[in-house]
Formats: structure tokens, C-alpha cells, sequence
């Protein structure tokens, strides 16, 4: 198979990020973050009692024990106006109970509350106001209410960069008392992953994603680009996880998480988990599949390799090295018909072409033998298959 590499040599990819990226010490982000966002499904519908019943699912469906910790407010929370004082006021039609009090539930479910702004002078939606120029009077605000987590977004933005717009929050944030993971959502417009890892914890490489089998598989290639860029500490984010919100087939479901899962995007889910399908659920709860996302990866980071074959543009194989000299590889067939996809051991960085390794499926759970050379499976339409290869 003729197949191209598009990204050079691992150890020159890893040297190199080195060199250019700095990361916050500040003990936040050391692993991509697992949670729940109210956008994908909610937009602006929503209230204190979704918020609430959404912390009890996470806690009753077990996603709360594998990691899934952040409950994340997105747009439409505060009144139109800002108070006399001009602090941002909770929406009193939708959150009468205000926001730290909301915080406190959450945190007693052993969660974290996460909230959302915009590094302009409204919100995207334009019901509420943005942060611009209100910066450290809002990240003050946010600490006294018990917030974790802060999406930033990008709209509305008086013509100012987002380099300046999101340093301004980033120094707040750090000068407010309380840790809080810093979520930079400026759709990737100004190349974020090439500065924004001393300002925030995560930053999105993408516009937003849609529940649509295109629109996903197109976030993932435009974060694919920046792979070098993520480390502890500081992630790269192809926008939330569709899952479970009925667009997609399952099979289409389960290629968007292992992708997620492989890049170390964040895994924020975006569905309502109080009503969630067993197949959505089965998905988000794969344990094998989210420890690669949340496991330790060669030099502290994975580095995807994205390879196609030249004839077959919609094959592919997506693989990274992880601890342990192992190797995560999916096997995606982006198609309209089955196809046998392989990938080599020197294309996803076993260096030998005669190493032998012990192969585990990581949707079946189950191990299928030792492998020398490559790894070739049947794939169906928009499915995947996901391994982890562990040389002997």
C-alpha cells in the first residue's frame, strides 16, 4: 500500500514542540478534560433544574466515576444587562437560585460547575454580555461563586486580536484566587495552539462542530494539523462530543470518540445524559478507549500520525505512541462501502517491520493474537476499528 505520511518523524516533531510551546504550572489540564457541556443539545434552553438533573445522570450512569467531572454552562445564563455595580447577573427566569448556590450542588455530587463568557462585548447568542473590558471584575466573579472551568468564546470582539483579548482574561484568571481551567474558544481563527498555552488550559483549532457525519470528520482534520502542540497542561479542542444527540449512526458515533479519544481532544459531552441511548451510553463509557485519551503518552504527549492511501483518499489510519513503547492506531473507513484497511508498523511508529506485538481490540475488548509487520482489518462504511499494539 502506498500510503502518506503527513507529519515528519516523531522524535523531530517531538524535539520541535518542545522548543516552541510553554505550558501553565498551575496542576490544571495535566490530562485533556472529561465533562459535560449544554450547547450541543440545549443552545440557550436552558436552567438551574437541567444543570442540577444533569450532575445527578453523571453520578447514576457512572460517567461521574470515569472521569467525567466538569458540568459546563454554555451561553444564555445571565440577564441582558449587568447590574449597577457591573458585575454579570445570573438570568433570574432560568437560575432564580444564582450560580453559586448552583455551584454548591454540583460540587457536593463530587462534580465541578463550569461556566461560559466571550472575549467581546456580547455573547454569541447576544442575550447576555461579554467580558470585554470587564475581565478581572468578572474572573472575581466567578471565583466567589465556586466556578471551575471558564469557555471563552470569540464573538463580538470590536475588531481587537484574540491574542490580546484572551491574555487579558488569562492574567485575571490567574489573579483571582480560585484555580480555573481556562477554555479558550476562538474557533481557531488566529492559529491559538501557536500562543495560547501560557495563557490557557485548552484551545479550539476549529470552528464549531454539528451533529453531521461531514462536519465531524472535518474538525478532526483541521485539528490534526496542530498534533505537536498538545502537552499537559495545555490541549488542543476540536470542539465537543455529538454523541448520543441522534445525527450520526452509531458506527459514525464511535469513529468521532476514538478520534477524540486518540488526539487527546477534550471529551465533553454533549448530549442529554439524564434521557441518554444505551448505544450512546456503551460509547462514552468505553474505559479502554478513554484511557488513551487519559493515559500517559510518549515524551508526556501523543503525536498523531494521519496516513492515507494515495488511491484510496477516504482509508485511513490514525495512530500515536503511547507509554510503554505501545501504540494506539485506528483504522478508519470514511466511505460509502466496506474496505480492507493496513497499516505498517514503521508508518505509526514501531520503528522495526519485523516486530511482533500483542494486538487488543478496544470495541470488541478483546485480544486478537500476536501481529508481525502490520495490522489489517475489514472496516465497515464510517466505522472504525481501534487497537492497541504493544511489541513483545
Amino acid at each position: 500500500m502506498t500510503t502518506l505520511l503527513l507529519f515528519f518523524l516523531l522524535p523531530m516533531v517531538v524535539t520541535e514542540g518542545r522548543v516552541r510551546r510553554s505550558v501553565l504550572d498551575d496542576g490544571l489540564g495535566l490530562t485533556p478534560p472529561m465533562g459535560w457541556n449544554s450547547w450541543n443539545h440545549f443552545q440557550c434552553n436552558i436552567d438551574e433544574k437541567t444543570i442540577r438533573e444533569t450532575a445527578d445522570a453523571l453520578v447514576k450512569t457512572g460517567f461521574a466515576n470515569l472521569g467525567y467531572r466538569y458540568v459546563n454552562i454554555d451561553d444564555c445564563w445571565a440577564e441582558l444587562n449587568r447590574d449597577s455595580q457591573g458585575n454579570l447577573v445570573p438570568k433570574k427566569s432560568t437560575f432564580p437560585s444564582g450560580i453559586k448556590a448552583l455551584a454548591d450542588y454540583v460540587h457536593g455530587k463530587g462534580l465541578k460547575l463550569g461556566i461560559y463568557s466571550d472575549a467581546g462585548t456580547q455573547t454569541c447568542s447576544k442575550t447576555m454580555p461579554g467580558s470585554l473590558g470587564h475581565e478581572e471584575q468578572d474572573a472575581k466573579t466567578f471565583a466567589a461563586w465556586g466556578i471551575d472551568y471558564l469557555k471563552y468564546d470569540n464573538c463580538n470582539d470590536q475588531g481587537i486580536k484574540p491574542s490580546e483579548r484572551y491574555t487579558k482574561m488569562s492574567t485575571a484568571l490567574k489573579n483571582c484566587g480560585r484555580p480555573i481551567f481556562f477554555s479558550l474558544c476562538e474557533w481557531g481563527v488566529d492559529n491559538p495552539a501557536t500562543w495560547a498555552s501560557t495563557l490557557g488550559h485548552s484551545w479550539r483549532t476549529t470552528e464549531d462542530i454539528f451533529d453531521t457525519w461531514d462536519r465531524m470528520i472535518s474538525r478532526a482534520d483541521q485539528n490534526d494539523r496542530w498534533a505537536s502542540y498538545a502537552k499537559p497542561g495545555g490541549w488542543n479542542d476540536p470542539d465537543m462530543l455529538e454523541v448520543g444527540n441522534g445525527g450520526m449512526t452509531t458506527e459514525e458515533y464511535r469513529s468521532h470518540f476514538s478520534i477524540w479519544a486518540l488526539v487527546k481532544a477534550p471529551l465533553l459531552i454533549g448530549c442529554d445524559v439524564r434521557s441518554i441511548t444505551n448505544e450512546a451510553l456503551e460509547i462514552l463509557s468505553n474505559q479502554e478507549v478513554i484511557a488513551v485519551n487519559q493515559g500517559k503518552s510518549l515524551m508526556n504527549a501523543i503525536i498523531p500520525f494521519a496516513i492515507s492511501n494515495w488511491l484510496h483518499s477516504n482509508l485511513k489510519v490514525w495512530a500515536g505512541v503511547l507509554s510503554g513503547s505501545r501504540v494506539a492506531v485506528v483504522l478508519w473507513n470514511r466511505g460509502s462501502s466496506d474496505a480492507t484497511i493496513t497499516a505498517k508498523w514503521p508508518d505509526i511508529g514501531i520503528p522495526s517491520p519485523w516486530a511482533i506485538v500483542k494486538a487488543r481490540d478496544l470495541w470488541a475488548h478483546a485480544d486478537i493474537g500476536f501481529l508481525k509487520g502490520e495490522i489489517t482489518a475489514t472496516v465497515d462504511s464510517h466505522a472504525c476499528k481501534m487497537y492497541i499494539l504493544t511489541p513483545q
